[in-house]
């Protein structure tokens, strides 16, 4: 069984930075590729940040230069976000793709974490 875990979220005020982690659990689990979304209230969920299985990366552009996704290890997936802005502030979601290894087959899965809740103050 594999599960994936958004943490890091917080209040921080405008300009500040945060790093949220999206980490997979589980036996011999790989994140292959994910993707950061975040949802404000009343509003639709939205892609932020894009990590491709071969390292390519791709941004909202409200957040190009600010944001930075990257891989921190085969099961976690980072999001650095640099000059935070009050309209940041949203439920932050990961969305993880990869595989994991269980009766000696591979499965693949797709999974949503439960959201970190980011709030910036002005």
């Amino acid at each position: 069984q594999v599960q994936v875990a958004e943490s890091g979220g917080d209040l921080v005020q405008a300009g500040g930075s945060l790093r949220l982690s999206c980490a997979a659990s589980g036996t011999d689990v790989r994140i292959n590729s994910a993707g950061w979304y975040r949802q404000a209230p009343g509003m639709p969920r939205e892609l932020v940040a894009s990590l491709g299985a071969y390292g390519d990366t791709n941004y909202a552009d409200s957040v190009k230069g600010r944001f930075t996704i990257s891989r921190a290890n085969t099961m976690t997936v980072d999001l650095q976000m640099l000059s935070l802005k009050v309209e940041d502030t949203a439920v932050y979601y990961c969305n993880a793709d990869g595989a994991y290894y269980s009766g000696g087959s591979r499965w693949e899965y797709n999974i949503w974490g439960q959201g970190t809740q980011v709030t910036v103050s002005s």
